[in-house]
This record gives structure tokens, C-alpha cells and sequence, in this order.
């Protein structure tokens, strides 16, 4: 098994410091790759590389960089298998989750490869005669990606593909945990023949990579998914030199059954929400708001549809849960339901591990949830679902809306009325009614709050990588 190196220039290098690092299978324990460990001087060559593709690619006709990005989605879903397989066994999520996440991302990759030829600009009508008005849309400069480890290839190309196709060159920092991911999605990415420096990859230490992005007048913008506490850190630092940002940041999505919803439809959108991914999404459901009249009968429905899921190894094709992606996750979720339990709330299936000294946690519900509790507060990030109960409208709107975040946010009704309450007044940027999988390729994803700024997706997500620039001609 040879090292893993890091993407430069066009080239597969050696990281400067020498350093590697294992990259473990949460579900097995076992080493699945040796990855090049890079830090600021690998970032600096990589930014260098960028800013000098910048000046050809920035000036590329739409038409040829559009015909990159068809041949990379083309090239995607060609290797679909392989990186469903690099995904699953670096992050355990079950193989035919990362099937549907290859699809999504090398979705995002088609959508821009189409909005690359829509960036419009405009003729403004002019006060006098003898001017004319025109604002035109250019690249916004080179761009520095993060990436965090629960959607290693999607996360990757909903960032790198609007970047491109708007003109932009990049530099890409993924995950830690998942670095397999993308090397395997930056293969693609040569085989479909991108010039040199327009897309380099580089793995390793996050802070000191990090700070170059900040500090490397090279960078004009950083687009960054993860922890709302990093996120803060990314802007303030930017903010020295102006840059742009764009942040996708945490989430605590409330889940609001009303009374009048249909309760089967419902409780298979809860299945999806929570424990796809094992719970470690942005946008999963965090707090599960049930109204009292129904929320006896809905418990039951839930129970018996939790206690079937399977948990196992990612690699098994009928595996429905698969591990946290470590020990720190682990042990996050097992303080979370210790908590609720100490402070009151009742268990109705779970708890526990599935296995004995390993990462799976049993897919968990918990009843009588209250706010005293750390699981209303904190993000739990893994597959423990804490139902809390309500009587009115009024009520689960300002329980929902009674947090920092905002990022998606669910309700279920059969209320045209209620549907169009509800939905204007939760404070959040993406919202299912009766959609428990609301999020699309051609729509805009971002949340308010300190879930973060900017969106990523739909036509909005290229308008982040472009300057608007404005020129009044003088034509006597």
C-alpha cells in the first residue's frame, strides 16, 4: 500500500515536512490508507499554483470550462463504485448511502457545468445621453475550500464546481478522517484533464493550513463547512484582509409533528432525518416536537420502526447504521443520553452500544426530552432522536426557534394555512414541509443565524465566486 500524496500543480506530491499519517475504518478498526501530512508550506505552493492558473482559467471562455466539468461528471459517475467505496470505508457510513452521495455530487458538478454560460451581466439605462452603463461579473480570485469528513465527496465538488465554473481556481483542505475521498475524487479531476493549478489538493494540519489561507494575500475567498466555533475563527481572520467567506455551520433542526399530520408519512421522515448518516449531519433532526394529543400514538409508530434498523459495518450491502466516525463522537453521544436519562427523560429503545468496545451506538429514541437538558442545547451529532411534546402552534414555533442556529428545520401538517405560517415565521434557510430530504442540487443551501452565511447550490451558489463590477463609458 503506497502513500497517498497530495494534488500541486498538477502533480502527486510528497507533503515538504515528509510526515504521514494512518487513516483507520471507523467500523473495523483497521488502517485503510497512509496519507502525505501537510501544513503551511504545502498550502503556500498550492496557493502559488492557483494564483498563476488564475490568469487562464479566469479568461477561459464559459463554453471550455463548462466542457471540463461535463467530462468530470461524466468520469464521476464512471468510478460511482469505487468512490462509494472510498467514502464508506474511511467513515462508515452504509455503501448505498455513499452511492447516493457520489450521485448528488457529481449532480452538482452537471449543475454547474450549466450555470458556468448563465453568469449574466447588465446595461443599466444611463441619466444622460452621452453614457453607457454596464456591470459585468468577473472571478472573484483564487478560492481555499474546507471540507468536513461526513460528506467527503458532495461537500467537495457543491464548493469546488460553482468555483471553477464561475472562473475561479482552488486550493482544497478536506477532513482529516477523510482524505481517500478526495484523492480519489481529484483522480477524476485529472483524468478529466484540468490544466495545471487550477485544482490542488492539500491533507494535513488544520490550523497551520488554515492560517495560511487566512494570512496569503492570494486568497480572496475561503468557503468553509463545519463547526460554527471554526467557522467564527475562519471569519474573524479573514476579516484582517477583507475577504470573502462563506460559511455553512452548525445545526440543531427541530422536527414538528402537528396534530393534524399524517403520522405514518411523518415518522418515515424522522428515519430519514435522524439516522441517515448515523445522525452526523448538519441537518438532521436534532429536537422532535410532537403535539400531546398525538404523541403517544406517534412513539409507538417510531419505536417500531427504530428498532428494525440494522445496525453494521458500511460495507454490508443490507447495513442501514453505521458507526460514529470516532471516539470523541462516541463518547458525545453516550454524555448526551446519560444526561437526558439523569435529568428525567425516558427511554423508549437504544441507549447503548450495539457493540461492546466498537463505534456503533444502537439507533436511540428518547421520550419526555426537556430543555434543561445538554441534547436541547448541543448538536449531538449521532443517532439518538429526543422527542419533546407541545399543544400549540404558538408554542413549537418559539421552541423551535429558541436556539443560535438555523440552518433546516422540518414540520409535518395537513393544514394549508398552518403550512405558510409556519414555514415564514421559523428562522431558518432551509425548510421541508411534510420533506424530510429537502435539499437539492438547484436550490439554495445555507442557513441563518450562526448556522453561517452565503449559500451553496441553485444559481445562488456561483453568485459567491463573482465580483459584480460596474463601468460608466463616456461615449462623446
Amino acid at each position: 500500500m503506497g502513500i497517498k500524496q497530495l494534488y500541486i500543480n498538477g502533480e502527486w506530491i510528497d507533503a515538504v515536512s515528509g510526515e504521514t499519517y494512518e487513516v483507520t475504518n471507523p467500523a473495523t478498526g483497521e488502517v485503510v490508507s497512509e496519507v502525505a501530512y501537510g501544513d503551511e508550506r504545502d498550502a503556500k505552493k498550492a496557493i502559488e499554483a492557483a494564483n498563476l492558473a488564475f490568469g487562464f482559467w479566469s479568461t477561459s471562455s464559459v463554453k471550455e470550462r463548462s466542457l471540463y466539468l461535463y467530462k468530470l461528471y461524466n468520469i464521476l459517475m464512471e468510478e460511482k463504485e469505487s468512490l462509494a467505496k472510498a467514502i464508506t470505508l474511511e467513515m462508515g457510513k452504509p455503501i448505498n448511502e455513499s452511492r447516493g452521495e457520489v450521485n448528488i455530487a457529481a449532480e452538482y458538478v452537471l449543475w454547474y457545468a450549466e450555470e458556468a454560460k448563465r453568469v449574466y451581466g447588465e446595461i443599466v439605462p444611463a441619466s444622460t445621453t452621452n453614457k453607457r452603463l454596464h456591470v459585468i461579473k468577473q472571478p472573484v480570485g483564487p478560492v481555499a475550500a474546507i471540507t468536513p469528513w461526513n460528506f467527503p465527496i458532495s461537500m467537495l465538488t457543491r464548493k469546488l464546481a460553482p468555483a471553477l465554473a464561475a472562473g475561479c481556481t482552488a486550493v482544497l483542505k478536506p477532513a482529516s478522517y477523510t482524505p481517500n475521498s478526495a484523492i480519489k475524487l481529484f483522480e477524476c479531476i485529472e483524468k478529466a484533464g484540468f490544466p495545471k493549478g487550477v485544482v490542488n489538493l492539500v491533507i494535513g494540519k488544520s490550523g497551520r493550513i488554515g492560517d495560511e489561507f487566512t494570512n496569503n494575500k492570494l486568497i480572496r475567498k475561503i468557503t468553509f463547512t463545519g463547526s460554527t466555533a471554526v467557522g467564527k475563527k475562519l471569519m474573524e481572520a479573514a476579516s484582517k484582509q477583507v475577504k470573502r467567506v462563506s460559511m455553512e455551520l452548525g445545526g440543531h433542526a427541530p422536527f414538528i409533528v402537528f396534530e393534524d399530520a399524517d403520522l405514518e408519512k411523518a415518522a418515515n421522515g424522522v428515519m430519514i432525518s435522524k439516522y441517515r448518516n448515523s445522525g452526523q449531519t448538519c441537518i438532521c433532526l436534532n429536537r422532535l416536537y410532537v403535539h400531546s394529543s398525538v404523541k403517544e400514538r406517534f412513539e409507538k409508530i417510531l419505536k417500531e420502526k427504530v428498532k428494525q434498523l440494522k445496525v453494521g459495518n458500511g460495507m454490508d450491502e443490507t447495513s442501514e447504521v453505521g458507526p460514529l466516525v470516532d471516539q470523541k463522537a462516541y463518547k458525545k453521544v453516550e454524555s448526551h443520553v446519560k444526561d437526558a436519562l439523569d435529568k428525567g427523560a425516558t427511554l423508549i429503545t437504544g441507549g447503548e452500544s450495539a457493540k461492546e468496545g466498537t463505534l456503533f451506538y444502537k439507533p436511540t429514541l428518547l421520550s419526555n426530552v426537556t430543555e434543561e437538558m445538554a441534547i436541547t442545547e448541543e448538536e449531538t451529532f449521532g443517532p439518538v432522536c429526543p422527542i419533546y411534546e407541545f399543544d400549540t402552534e404558538e408554542e413549537a414555533i418559539q421552541k423551535a426557534n429558541d436556539t443560535i442556529y438555523g440552518l433546516a428545520a422540518y414540520y409535518y401538517t395537513k393544514d394549508l394555512g398552518k403550512a405558510m405560517r409556519v414555514g415564514e415565521k421559523l428562522e431558518y434557510g432551509i425548510i421541508g414541509v411534510n420533506d424530510a430530504v429537502p435539499t437539492t442540487v438547484q436550490a439554495p443551501f445555507g442557513g441563518m443565524k450562526e448556522s453561517g452565511s452565503g449559500r451553496e447550490g441553485g444559481h445562488q451558489g456561483i453568485e459567491g465566486f463573482l465580483e459584480e463590477k460596474f463601468l460608466s463609458i463616456d461615449i462623446e
